[in-house]
């Protein structure tokens, strides 16, 4: 296995980490720009992955840093949204454009291609929609869609429901079965590194940009434009300025979590989070209601989430720690127990002996459980 594939597979799977934060961190929400109307803008930059690779990239900004994946765009249900684009491509790229899923788009400016209108090199395009439905959505380049979106221009926008139903912290839909405490996004998106080098050799050319019919090789699997372990650095990490956001969700046992998926490359992505299964609450913006009982939802609990390109899914992690034959918290008998710990377990040691600090430091990833 080579490195890249190593650090690939690093990133199969997803841990919901504990978190012994203070309680204000159960308002976590999702990094992004909020309102109605955005600027944003097309622009080439090198983007880094752990193998200490560099790695020339397209996305989205609303400054001066490009950045993948583009701006994370949060609107309210009813809003009228604008969104003004620039492109600052290379000539050699050509038109680029983007296209809103699930959304009623008007554009104007521009010229027309053949899915929306498109921005011409050093020029403008504008798109304005009514977030009608919340959920969680997908934008991203309708030009050449198989080039400009491998290249990082994709990014998701959230539609955040009018109405939080009565005891709520905030609901997704504005469903009572929607509620949650935390929210995380998870853009999956991958690298054909081949693609990527080709398109750099020939962008100081007149264009236009041909990387040929040549088989599709992924070696690079990211989640918020990072590979692992770099998605666990802060969100706006200085060492990773083209790849602002996180992808460490943290929780208290309880907690309900939601997790937004949004599928953004080319490849179906297994999603897959320890320690329980998920309720799916909707999939590309959609409640999955029941047949029989429109007020009940009915999406399945699932092991994994198949996540689809250009699709999303929306679902509800819960964990507890019940069940685990063993005091999570590390209580004595004699302790006060927390509010959703299992009376069963409670008191009961850890049946392992942890390692010393400096395996834990020195070896290989651990995560401190057994």
């Amino acid at each position: 296995m080579n490195t890249n594939t190593s650090l690939a597979v690093a990133l199969g799977t997803v841990a919901l980490a504990l978190s012994a934060a203070a309680p204000t961190q159960a308002e976590a929400a999702i990094d992004g720009v909020r309102g109605s109307s955005f600027s944003l803008t097309a622009k080439p930059a090198y983007i880094s992955a752990p193998d200490g690779a560099s790695i020339y990239s397209w996305g989205y900004t609303d400054g001066t840093t490009m950045q993948l994946p583009g701006p994370t765009l949060i609107v309210q249900e009813g809003a009228t949204v604008t969104i003004t684009l620039d492109n600052e491509l290379p000539g050699a790229a050509g038109n680029t454009s983007i296209v809103f899923q699930g959304q009623e788009v008007t554009a104007s400016g521009g010229e027309q291609g053949g899915l929306t209108r498109e921005a011409a090199p050093g020029g403008q395009v504008t798109y304005t929609f009514v977030a009608n439905e919340p959920g969680t959505y997908q934008y991203h380049s309708g030009t050449d869609v198989g080039l400009q979106v491998e290249m990082g221009l994709f990014g998701a926008l959230i539609v955040e429901p009018s109405t939080t139903p009565a005891g709520c912290t905030a609901s997704a839909y504005g469903h009572a079965e929607t509620c949650f405490d935390r929210e995380y996004l998870f853009i999956l998106s991958e690298i054909d590194l081949d693609i990527h080098q080709m398109v750099e050799a020939q962008v100081a050319g007149p264009g236009p940009i041909d990387v040929g019919e040549g088989p599709f090789a992924s070696e690079y699997w990211l989640m918020n434009g990072r590979c692992a372990p770099d998605t666990m650095a802060e969100s706006g990490d200085l060492t990773l300025p083209h790849q602002p956001y996180n992808t460490l969700p943290m929780m208290h046992p309880g907690d309900k979590v939601l997790a937004r998926v949004v599928g953004a490359g080319k490849e179906m992505h297994p999603f897959h989070t320890h320690g329980n299964h998920v309720k799916v609450l909707a999939r590309d913006g959609d409640l999955i209601l029941s047949e029989t009982n429109s007020s009940h939802l009915a999406g399945p609990d699932l092991f994994t989430i198949p996540s689809l390109p250009g699709g999303s899914v929306d679902a509800i992690f819960e964990w507890t720690g019940e069940g685990l034959g063993w005091d999570m918290y590390g209580h004595s008998p004699d302790d006060a127990m927390e509010a959703h710990e299992d009376p069963d377990d409670h008191g009961k040691p850890i049946p392992v002996d942890l390692p010393e600090l400096s395996q834990m430091a020195f070896g290989g990833f651990y995560s401190g459980s057994p």
